[in-house]
């Protein structure tokens, strides 16, 4: 009995795939920081001093012309008015001359001093020096400072590259017959 005889040898597909790859990178971020300082601003003024010592030299001689003169003028206005008073008593004494101790001798013999030129000069005291400090506080203004920060941020960069991907033919299919040996001696 004679056979036929049939070999197949399948088709084998070869893939070769690689796969593909990102590259992720970032730059850093620019930052750009201004900074002001914070500012003080002082005024300070100096005191002042004032010494008002016009009664210190009214004591020491006669101050000005115009208050000497006045104080003249008014220590004369009260001289007269004593003298008048003093004449006056002078008077009423002598009409009353039966009385003891009225006599002409006793009223008019005790009135041989001279009366004395009034006091041109002020009063003399240990308060007669003003003095008198002025201050102003010192005038103090604070500038604020700050910060500016300005961020620039930068996006990711990404790349992929592509894996690589080969398919082929590692074995290609087949089909073989082999047909029976024909007996060539018969």
């Amino acid at each position: 009995m004679q056979i036929l005889q049939i070999r197949q040898t399948p088709g084998l597909i070869g893939i070769d795939a690689d796969p593909g790859t990102y590259s992720i990178s970032q730059p850093k971020a620019d930052l750009r920081i201004q900074t002001r300082q914070g500012e003080w601003e002082i005024h300070q003024y100096q005191p002042k001093l004032f010494v008002d010592q016009s009664r210190a030299q009214a004591a020491y001689n006669g101050g000005n012309f115009l208050e000497m003169n006045q104080r003249i003028y008014s220590g004369i206005q009260q001289l007269y008015l004593q003298g008048i008073a003093n004449r006056v008593e002078q008077g009423n004494r002598m009409a009353e001359f039966f009385k003891p101790g009225n006599t002409i001798a006793d009223v008019y013999g005790q009135d041989w001093k001279p009366a004395s030129f009034p006091e041109f000069r002020g009063p003399a005291s240990m308060d007669n020096v003003d003095v008198r400090i002025e201050t102003t506080p010192p005038s103090i203004e604070y500038h604020k400072g700050g910060v500016d920060i300005q961020v620039e941020v930068h996006k990711p960069e990404i790349e992929y590259t592509r894996g690589k991907l080969d398919i082929y033919m590692q074995q290609y299919p087949s089909v073989q017959y082999i047909p029976p040996e024909i007996d060539r001696a018969v």
